[in-house]
């Protein structure tokens, strides 16, 4: 669902003149360059460390030296290691650019408050569920409606012709162009509504900070220390490292299976790693019950 909604924004956006900035600290802003090749678009994938973040002064350095960018995107939450990109701060140096904004929030939005208007992104691009806290099957695309005119004539993609769906929809009150995922749909607007109850974006984030503080210092408590440093550490995802040399993770993944827990391998080459989530119907009780079971696994 990450690469199909990812699609658009790039194949249906970018023309033939145009030049693509991308600046990756993990897998999902690399997966953007894979993209843009197999549609032959012209870009500048730059590859950071995946514990480094993305740093506005290099966004701005190379802006400067690169004059013929016409767009630039970027990953929010890059969940390989589960670092957040200081958003804010990038957004205020390519305000002062003629690019258009493209923002990967497949893994924040919904979960951490994010002004898109006051950030000036043109197109931010998330998912039915992740912080939404819907089911799996569709992505969605925010974005200027004056951008999104710009786009007609320019997708590569039948299917994932972003400009057509738009106007599809708007003239036809929201019919889609194919076959509506309907049961998806559905329960997306229950869990907007359910987000809505829960007193909005700023409650969830706050609750899902809650969880993650809970993980972290539970973790810790075990042995097990976090990749990242806590000023680049998200709500939503945490890295740890192998607690010792012999460590095996898939019988730690299959004792925590047999009690009702899934987690996720590593996904970074530098250092052996496993991921745990904490967004979701979940709450800090059930993060204490987690390292309870860790403990007496």
């Amino acid at each position: 669902m990450v690469h199909f909604a990812l699609n658009p924004p790039i194949g249906s956006v970018l023309r033939p003149q145009d030049k693509l900035l991308i600046v990756a600290n993990g897998a999902y802003g690399k997966r953007m360059a894979e993209i843009a090749t197999y549609y032959k678009i012209n870009h500048l994938l730059v590859s950071l460390n995946e514990t480094e973040i993305i740093d506005p002064i290099q966004v701005k350095n190379l802006l400067n030296e690169n004059k013929d960018i016409t767009h630039f995107s970027m990953v929010h939450c890059e969940t390989t290691t589960g670092i957040l990109n200081p958003l804010k701060e990038i957004s205020d140096v390519v305000k002062n650019y003629p690019v258009t904004f493209i923002v990967d929030a497949m893994s924040s939005f919904g979960g951490i408050p994010i002004d898109i208007k006051d950030l000036g992104i043109d197109f931010l691009i998330s998912s039915s569920n992740k912080c939404i806290q819907g089911v799996l099957r569709f992505g969605f695309v925010i974005a200027l409606k004056d951008k999104l005119k710009e786009c007609k004539g320019i997708a590569r993609s039948l299917s994932l012709d972003l400009y057509d769906q738009w106007i599809t929809m708007e003239e036809g009150n929201g019919k889609w162009r194919f076959t509506s995922p309907t049961h998806v749909v559905i329960a997306f607007f229950q869990a907007l509504k359910e987000l809505e109850e829960e007193g909005g974006i700023e409650s969830r984030y706050l609750r899902y900070k809650e969880n993650n503080k809970l993980l972290i210092e539970g973790m810790k408590s075990l042995g097990f220390k976090p990749l990242l440093p806590m000023n680049v550490q998200s709500p939503i995802i945490t890295s740890f490292l192998y607690p010792f040399s012999n460590f095996s993770f898939i019988d730690f993944y299959n004792q925590l299976k047999s009690k009702g827990y899934v987690i996720y391998p590593g996904k970074i080459s530098m250092a052996d790693t496993f991921r745990m989530g904490n967004i979701g119907n979940i709450y800090p009780k059930d993060i204490e019950n987690l390292i309870e079971s860790i403990k007496n696994s």
